[in-house]
């Protein structure tokens, strides 16, 4: 057997630089490139082996160990989980820093490769610094914390590790059902080690992600209860976008009659045009599908996980009589709720489903209620977010006045805070690639690192971040790598002077306003700071100005869209409306007591609508 003596680090990085993708008949990289940060827990070894390989598999260098994590992520939802990237740390710090990105994909069910350093395997030099000791167990090191938030991890103590553990971390990230953040805890000793690797190890591998067959049983359950349906209603969710069924997505719905809404990860799915569109659901969903959950006499789930924003925290529509029908690549996700489980590939499960069920249609009483309902929603959608001129605009007319710029080839990217749920209300879709709001996790600061990722997996795209002013003072650096890198972004800043969702949210439990909005925090008899975010973001390299009033947004947008570098425009909004219309109840618990009258008022209707709740 032919071999090759590497150090650990260099067979690591060769064997990145060996993999491929295929996809409807072309082949990539699976490696997109790695995001690093270098420290004295990975410089000597990742860092040097990166160096020589840096064309096939280049290193770009990020600001904060979370954000450019929360880039890799990102490129990897815009490619649709069929290409990735990997991201390296130092020990400690560094490393603890990326775990919150671990956990937005594993909730997300994204792909990661991690590749964090860590402390000595030979304990030799024991303790070194940014070394935490577990005085009980001297294993235990701070990349621990990655275990509950990576769907594989593994700790490489010999060299030899990388022949076994290497391509279960790949296979990791493909897995259409396990898919996620792989996790390599990698000792800075243990980088610099060399051992005879077989050169077969390193030959180019073509990988494909496959699709897992349906059960005939399961398939033959789930048709015969939609062929007794005459109210149905499609819940479609990220795997949607993830299985390439799209498109089929939209044949079947017009084919058959029956309306679509979407969770946030699958946003998009549909264009807003399509005839059966009819917004998104649950909490931050439209009247129009939200109305029709209630209604319907069955749902057919696509591709979601049913979380607890999707089901109005389980009092939407789950209650006795519904039928339930959940295609799912997961067996996790599909047996969620009670569903009668389809276990498949979205694309697959729809053509197979299309296929049985013929001339079968929802009634044509359905088709016109859903139709009804979505013109009407749409009028809600026009009024809301028209560009009238107000000292403060609200969410929802900036909403708007980027939703009118951004055209056919715009990608909007946002996170935590309000601004999702307005987005999932009021964002008119354009049809896939449209939509990219990360809100599985809901993590602030995942804005600008996402809008980064968005970018360099879509370049064609005209990328709109719509971040607050809370996002942003957590996570703003990596704008200065989107100019490093020359991924242009179009940043708008909210500046609604604190945290203005979680200030409705404390005020609609009864609470009072308190350490949320600035002017309700302990600060300095001048009170805070005012901020000025086209300075700051100026001083990172970006083209930045501020504006008042939407009619000044809407032409300072033109004037970024035809930046060649990223434009950052902000301006002050009022921190107090969202929009009324809409939505569904949300489960947040409220104190059984308090001096508060509020908070009694409020806990009283806590518990009235916890009845509905369906378990």
């Amino acid at each position: 057997m032919s071999t090759i003596r590497l150090t650990m680090a260099q067979a690591l990085v060769k064997y990145l630089a060996a993999q491929r993708i295929e996809h409807e008949g072309r082949e990539f990289p699976l490696f997109e490139g790695v995001f690093a940060i270098f420290g004295h827990g990975n410089v000597a070894g990742l860092g040097e082996a990166l160096y020589h390989v840096r064309e096939e598999l280049p290193t770009l260098r990020g600001h904060n160990e979370q954000t450019m994590a929360h880039a890799a992520i990102a490129f990897a939802k815009a490619n649709g989980r069929r290409r990735v990237m990997a991201a390296t740390s130092s020990i400690g710090p560094g490393a603890t820093n990326m775990v919150t990105a671990a956990g937005l994909a594993h909730a997300n069910r994204l792909p990661i490769l991690l590749l964090p350093g860590d402390t000595f395997a030979t304990r030799d030099p024991d303790p070194v610094l940014q070394q935490v000791e577990h005085f009980g167990d001297p294993t235990v090191t701070v990349n621990d914390c990655f275990r509950p938030v990576s769907r594989y991890f593994d700790r490489i103590t010999r060299p030899e590790q990388l022949l076994s553990s290497l391509p279960q971390a790949i296979a990791t990230l493909l897995d259409p059902e396990h898919c996620g953040p792989a996790t390599l805890a990698l000792p800075q000793d243990v980088q610099t080690f060399a051992y005879d690797y077989p050169e077969g190890f390193f030959a180019p591998r073509v990988h494909r992600i496959r699709r897992p067959q349906l059960d005939p049983r399961e398939l033959e359950t789930a048709i015969a209860a939609l062929a007794r349906a005459e109210r149905p209603l499609i819940i479609a969710g990220g795997g949607v976008h993830y299985a390439g069924a799209c498109e089929r997505l939209a044949d079947f719905a017009k084919a058959h009659g029956v309306p679509v809404a979407e969770t946030q990860a699958g946003k998009g799915a549909l264009a807003d045009a399509h005839p059966c569109a009819v917004g998104g659901i649950g909490v931050t969903g439209s009247e129009a599908a939200n109305r029709l959950a209630v209604e319907a006499d069955l749902i057919l789930a696509v591709g979601t996980r049913l979380q607890d924003f999707t089901t109005g925290s389980r009092a939407l529509f789950e209650r006795d009589g519904l039928a339930l029908v959940a295609l799912n690549v997961g067996r996790f996700d599909s047996l969620k709720h009670h569903a009668l489980p389809l276990i498949g590939d979205a694309l697959d499960g729809l053509a197979a489903l299309d296929a049985s069920l013929a001339e079968w249609r929802a009634s044509d009483a359905w088709r016109e209620r859903a139709g009804s309902l979505k013109h009407d929603w749409a009028e809600v959608v026009a009024r809301v977010t028209a560009g009238v001129e107000a000292e403060l605009p609200t969410d929802a007319q900036v909403i708007g006045a980027v939703n009118r710029q951004a055209g056919e080839d715009g990608t909007v990217v946002c996170a935590a805070g309000g601004l999702p749920g307005e987005l999932h209300k009021l964002w008119q879709c354009s049809g896939p690639g449209s939509y990219h709001v990360e809100y599985g996790y809901s993590c602030m600061g995942y804005e600008i690192a996402g809008g980064l990722g968005v970018k360099m997996a879509r370049p064609e795209r005209e990328v709109f971040v719509m971040v607050g002013d809370g996002s942003y003072l957590m996570h703003n650096s990596e704008l200065a790598t989107s100019v490093m890198l020359g991924h242009k972004l179009v940043v708008v800043v909210l500046d609604n002077r604190g945290f203005g969702c979680i200030n409705r949210l404390q005020q609609a439990t009864g609470g009072a306003g308190f350490n949320n909005l600035l002017e309700d925090c302990r600060t300095v008899p001048e009170g805070a700071p005012k901020m000025d975010f086209a300075a700051h973001a100026k001083s990172l390299g970006c083209q930045s100005e501020s504006v008042r009033g939407i009619k000044e947004l809407e032409e300072a947008l033109v004037r970024a869209r035809h930046a060649s570098t990223t434009y950052v425009i902000a301006l002050d909004t009022d921190p107090l409306p969202s929009t009324a219309e809409g939505g569904a109840w949300w489960e947040v618990a409220v104190p059984e007591v308090s001096r508060r009258k509020q908070v009694e008022v409020a806990y009283a209707g806590y518990r009235e609508a916890k009845r509905r709740q369906h378990r």
